[in-house]
């Protein structure tokens, strides 16, 4: 009964830390940065001049700042193959000839000759391939939350869609660097340094694409057998 006991509270909280991962709306760790506006004396000159928001003619519209929102294009196409065969073949032989006494006679146990043969032969084969590939295309705005010392940018941000009796939602996180941004203020993902990409979905589409957490116990490195 101890032992039963004991599998049934491992049952119980396997299924517990599985849901412990389930993705929330709202994440604070995705939250975008409001750049907080500097303070400004303001000074009657008589003009509509302000130079604390002058723009350059010449400057572009990238994203260069905490704050500013970068489109993200998503364009992810991974593919891998692998075959693997092995043989094996192993053959072992050992024989003791009939012992013989004193006498020149053979030893005997029971009118028995006392002897010893035994042959081995073992062989193994196997093979296996593997074949997997993913495609995500699309696009996402992110926010720059850091500006490093060497200008390259820190970029995160999600994007969540509300379908029917399900949620759908899109997260991206990486660096990036300035110049690999276009003059439309884009960017590749396949130029996004240490992405980190997620795409998935909750609720009741979600969870019947997923097996049960019993079905996963018995499928975890928990179970024994």
């Amino acid at each position: 009964m101890k032992k039963l006991a004991c599998i049934v509270s491992i049952i119980f909280l396997s299924g517990c830390v599985a849901t412990q991962d389930k993705p929330i709306a709202d994440d604070p760790y995705y939250a975008p940065i409001y750049p907080e506006q500097p303070a400004v004396n303001i000074v009657k000159t008589g003009s509509l001049f302000d130079a604390n928001r002058l723009e350059s003619l010449y400057a572009d519209v990238k994203a260069r700042r905490v704050g500013d929102i970068i489109e993200v294009v998503l364009s992810e196409n991974t593919s891998a193959k692998k075959k693997a065969n092995s043989n094996t073949k192993k053959e072992n032989s050992a024989n003791l000839t009939p012992i013989t006494g004193l006498n020149g006679a053979n030893v005997t146990i029971g009118g028995n000759s006392l002897a010893f043969g035994l042959n081995q032969d073992s062989e193994f084969k196997g093979t296996g391939t593997s074949d997997q590939s993913n495609s995500l295309s699309g696009s996402i705005s992110v926010n720059v939350m850091q500006v490093l010392g060497n200008g390259n940018l820190i970029v995160r941000g999600e994007k969540w869609i509300t379908i029917n009796n399900g949620d759908e939602f899109i997260r991206l996180n990486g660096i990036i660097r300035p110049q690999d941004i276009s003059a439309d203020n884009q960017i590749d993902s396949i130029k996004v340094a240490n992405a980190r990409i997620q795409y998935s979905g909750t609720g009741a589409f979600a969870d019947a694409q997923k097996a049960g957490w019993l079905a996963r116990f018995f499928n975890s490195s928990w179970w024994p057998f």
